[in-house]
C-alpha cells in the first residue's frame, strides 16, 4: 500500500498504522472483487442469451467486450471525478 494513503496517520504509533495499512488493503482487495463481480454480473445478464454452445458466439463476445468496456470506463470516470471532489474537500479554508 502506498504511504501516502495513511494521510494524518503519522502521529500513531507504528503497530498502529502497520494495522491501519492492512485494513486499508483489506478494503481495496473487496472493492476490486466487487467491481469485476458487478462487471461479469451486468456483462453476463445483458449479453448472454442462451446456452446454445460452451463458448460465446460472435455478438455475444461483441456485447461482452463493449460492456466491460464501457463498465471500465464509466468506474474510472467516476473514481477520478471523486478524487477531485475529495482533494475539493480537502483544501484548508
Amino acid at each position: 500500500m502506498d504511504k501516502s494513503m495513511l494521510g494524518d496517520l503519522g502521529n500513531l504509533p507504528a503497530e498502529d498504522q502497520a494495522r491501519m495499512a492492512t485494513m486499508i488493503d483489506q478494503l481495496q482487495i473487496r472493492d476490486s472483487l466487487r467491481m469485476y463481480n458487478t462487471l461479469v454480473e451486468r456483462c453476463f445478464t445483458d449479453c448472454v442469451d442462451t446456452f446454445r454452445r460452451k463458448t460465446l458466439d460472435k455478438q455475444e463476445e461483441t456485447c461482452v467486450r463493449r460492456c466491460a468496456e464501457k463498465f471500465l470506463k464509466h468506474s474510472m470516470r467516476v473514481g477520478l471525478r471523486f478524487a477531485e471532489l475529495n482533494q475539493g474537500a480537502a483544501t484548508p479554508d
